[in-house]
């Protein structure tokens, strides 16, 4: 037997092809319900539409009368009766024909050909619902409670859509996953979407503020309304910023404190995240542990606080003494744990053992990687610390730590910067707990990285590999990057490999400058169907066909000419004037078309961004 051909392509067509029981079903009651009309109307015409038949509309009868009537007069009128039933059953018998050969034409149509080639459409507001963007109307009960529409209180704004009236609708996301978003330079990312969320979001967040202005815009709202420990960490500015020294990070007194010395030691002397490549690079890694180990395990028997990297700069670069004594010194250091007493020696051992020349180059290369702590500014602000890495989900308060770094001293302190990032990471996706059956949280507070331009920190590994499972330890990554290129860059990015998409269950796009990103943004939207209509003529004749075709539903071209942002220059400056497209996708959803919100014409985002600043970073040590 011939099952006819297979034309359920595509999610969406196998979805609507579940109805079909239904609409089956319906017909056959039609079917009934029509055939029981024929024969009622047959017996009430043969009776002359007596009035003993019951009351009618116009000689039109309910179909049912004729069970009725059968029922009521029983062994009379018979062959009306037969002449009546007769009626019903052909009109029954040709309704089923018909019936039967409307589902055989079902099954072997081509009425899907219309998706044949690709079912990409726009997301209406049904699938932005599905989607999570816009709050539901609330149920029976919360209206009785007095509320309208589901809040949705720790969310992070991806968007903004137009409905078919022209009204603006925010697209706010609350779940845990995390939002990818490729925004160029100067395109408006940070007052549609950066500044609205950090202007909303209640909890702790981690903000990379590269000229400073998050802070100005939104630590006073954050800190009077979201009732949050502000802290603003400039390693290259002088007073008024929070202070914060890696090593007291490390659990020195646990069995972590190798792994996080190591961690600390790779990431000083690999600044871009490219991994250790040369022997120098290794060497100076184990020297860097060595002596990390040494200086924490000095300070805690000489009862002094916690040192700081520059003290380990400062030991190799002691102008009073001989650097062999410094490796005699860790070889013969009285250290209380027996396995970090063995790795300071035998780092000592390594060094002494190491011919001349070889030792002063790893010497050398492990002083390059510590200049940077030789500015007398960045070394205080990393002397000690007013804050601690954990503060930022388990303090009593959410905190929000913006790490500033302006654009002239951006490259040079990409190493601190990478360093905290990695540490944030590490230290707060160590540890959950399970209650019957289900990830119980261990926090107080759900934290929020907004990293703006992150592929210019270079190649964090820890936060690729994190994005997976960090959700599930309550950390929501808010990634932000010029282009693919910049997140693909083999150099400088994740490669062409990289798995940060792979992770991010929301991605969202402003009109790209690049045709790789057009390229990508045109792959994620999809393929649609369209009727094209061939015209021929022969003569005085002319002949119309349509022929489906296959094409993007946004071409490459498409999108490299969306309509950006509309500036006007004021006082020097750029403003904003009206707002461009953008395009959001979301995991399983259809693609959004929509607009590039903006902050300063929302009078609450207005009055929230105008609020005092505070003068002066909190403290929370």
């Amino acid at each position: 037997m011939n099952p006819g051909p297979n034309n359920a392509i595509g999610p969406q067509v196998r979805g609507e092809s579940g109805n079909r029981p239904l609409l089956m079903l319906a017909l056959f009651l039609l079917v009934l319900v029509v055939s029981l009309a024929a024969a009622t109307q047959y017996l009430a015409h043969a009776l002359q539409y007596h009035a003993a038949l019951g009351a009618n509309v116009s000689h039109l009868y309910a179909p049912w009368k004729i069970l009725e009537w059968a029922r009521q007069w029983p062994g009379r009128y018979s062959d009306q009766f037969s002449m009546a039933g007769s009626i019903g059953l052909m009109t029954a018998a040709f309704g089923l024909i018909l019936l039967m050969g409307y589902k055989k034409h079902l099954a072997q149509s081509s009425s899907v050909s219309s998706r044949l080639h690709g079912s990409a459409r726009w997301a209406d507001k049904k699938d932005i619902l599905a989607a999570g963007l816009l709050p539901r109307n609330a149920s029976w009960l919360d209206r009785l409670k007095g509320k309208s529409r589901e809040e949705q209180r720790a969310s992070v704004y991806v968007g903004a859509w137009l409905d078919k009236h022209g009204r603006q609708h925010y697209l706010r996301h609350n779940g845990p996953e995390h939002v990818l978003c490729y925004a160029p330079t100067r395109s408006g990312k940070g007052v549609g979407l950066i500044v609205p969320t950090l202007l909303s979001w209640p909890e702790s967040a981690v903000i990379t503020d590269l000229k400073g202005e998050l802070w100005e815009l939104t630590a006073g709202w954050r800190k009077l309304h979201a009732r949050n420990r502000v802290l603003r960490f400039e390693p290259a500015s002088v007073g008024g910023g929070a202070h914060w020294n890696p090593l007291d990070e490390i659990r020195i007194a646990s069995e972590q404190a190798v792994g996080d010395v190591q961690n600390l030691a790779t990431l000083i002397v690999d600044p871009d995240g490219r991994g250790l490549e040369t022997h120098w690079q290794k060497s100076a890694q184990s020297l860097l542990v060595g002596l990390v180990l040494h200086a924490l395990h000095q300070a805690l028997h000489d009862g002094k606080p916690t040192p700081a990297i520059a003290d380990i700069d400062a030991m190799l670069s002691d102008p009073d003494r001989e650097i062999g004594e410094l490796w005699m010194q860790m070889f013969a250091a009285p250290i209380p744990d027996g396995t970090h007493q063995r790795i300071v020696a035998a780092t000592a051992r390594d060094m002494m053992d190491r011919p001349k020349e070889e030792a002063g180059s790893v010497l050398s290369t492990a002083k390059s990687y510590l200049s940077l702590y030789r500015d007398p500014v960045v070394r205080d602000n990393t002397a000690d610390s007013h804050f601690r890495i954990a503060d930022l989900m388990h303090h009593d308060n959410p905190v929000s730590l913006y790490i500033v770094t302006r654009p002239a001293d951006k490259t040079r302190l990409q190493p601190l910067v990478r360093i905290l990032l990695n540490m944030i990471v590490r230290l707060l996706a160590d540890r959950i707990e399970f209650e019957h059956g289900r990830a119980k949280p261990v926090y107080k507070h759900r934290l929020l990285m907004m990293l703006d331009e992150f592929p210019s920190l270079g190649k964090l590994g820890i936060l690729q590999e994190s994005l997976a499972f960090l959700a599930g330890y309550g950390i929501k990554c808010y990634l932000i990057c010029q282009d693919i290129n910049q997140l693909r860059s083999g150099t400088t990015g994740y490669g062409r490999d990289e798995s940060i998409t792979s992770n991010c269950h929301i991605q969202s796009a402003f009109p790209p400058n690049r045709v790789e990103t057009a390229e990508h943004l045109s792959k994620l939207t999809g393929q649609t169907t369209i009727a094209k209509e061939q015209v021929s003529k022969n003569g005085k004749q002319t002949s119309r066909t349509m022929q489906e075709v296959q094409r993007s539903l946004l071409t490459v071209d498409e999108c490299l000419r969306m309509p950006g942002p509309v500036k006007r220059t004021q006082d020097g400056q750029d403003v904003i004037e009206k707002a461009g497209d953008m395009i959001i996708y979301v995991a399983g959803c259809p693609a959004i078309y929509g607009k590039q919100p903006l902050y300063f014409q929302d009078r609450i985002f207005q009055a929230r961004a105008a609020i005092a600043v505070p003068i002066q970073s909190d403290r929370l040590i």
